[in-house]
């Protein structure tokens, strides 16, 4: 069975992105950069792997789904493909009407439920864990299916904007923290498992 593995930058008050879907608060220098890349080769965007040549081997992760509003971040910055390297999923309520480029065979637009496009991709006989990007809605209606949190702590504090896990709502569930680095930079990468999942689930 493979995981779904929310894995995402957050402000000390929870927000992963500005009232605007801004994300450029975050800092994108310091000695935690060194473990992105060394640990998390696979979520570089293309163009950014390609520019410090790294090559992503999809050990870590080979799928990533994201909510449109994500994927339209990578779009404004050019990149109708973020993540060629892996098999990216786009939910929408009308992929048929948002006139988006989609010629990359990995790319996929949908308004297909992601509950069930994940338990699809869940069981899977083979692969590596399956990336939740984000955004905040998405993460809020695939809440039952997250099985690991690795969140990038940022110092600082926004105070408003797109939250963890933003509209809908949800049964309260617990995590057990099974990993926590501090860097210098401020950062702090916490990593929780579910409780009750074991590793090998």
């Amino acid at each position: 069975m493979r995981e779904l593995v929310y894995y995402i930058a957050t402000s000390l008050d929870a927000y992963i992105a500005g009232p605007h879907h801004e994300v450029d608060v975050f800092p994108i220098e310091g000695d935690h950069i060194d473990a992105i890349l060394r640990d998390y080769s696979d979520t570089l965007p293309g163009h950014v792997a390609s520019a410090l040549g790294i090559t992503a081997t999809g050990s870590v992760f080979d799928t990533v789904l994201m909510g449109w509003n994500t994927y339209q971040i990578g779009v404004s910055a050019g990149a109708t493909s973020p993540y060629p390297h892996l098999r990216q999923f786009v939910f929408s309520r009308s992929p048929g009407t948002n006139n988006s480029p989609n010629d990359d065979p990995s790319l996929t637009i949908t308004d297909e439920d992601p509950v069930a496009v994940t338990r699809r991709l869940k069981a899977e006989p083979t692969g590596s864990a399956v990336w939740l990007c984000g955004g905040g809605q998405l993460a809020s209606v695939l809440a039952g299916e997250i099985d690991r949190l690795i969140l990038k702590v940022n110092p600082i504090v926004l105070g408003a904007g797109i939250s963890l896990f933003s509209g809908g709502t949800f049964s309260p569930r617990t995590y057990e923290l099974i990993g926590s680095t501090p860097y210098k930079s401020g950062v702090l990468i916490n990593e929780y498992r579910r409780a009750g999942v074991t590793e090998s689930a």
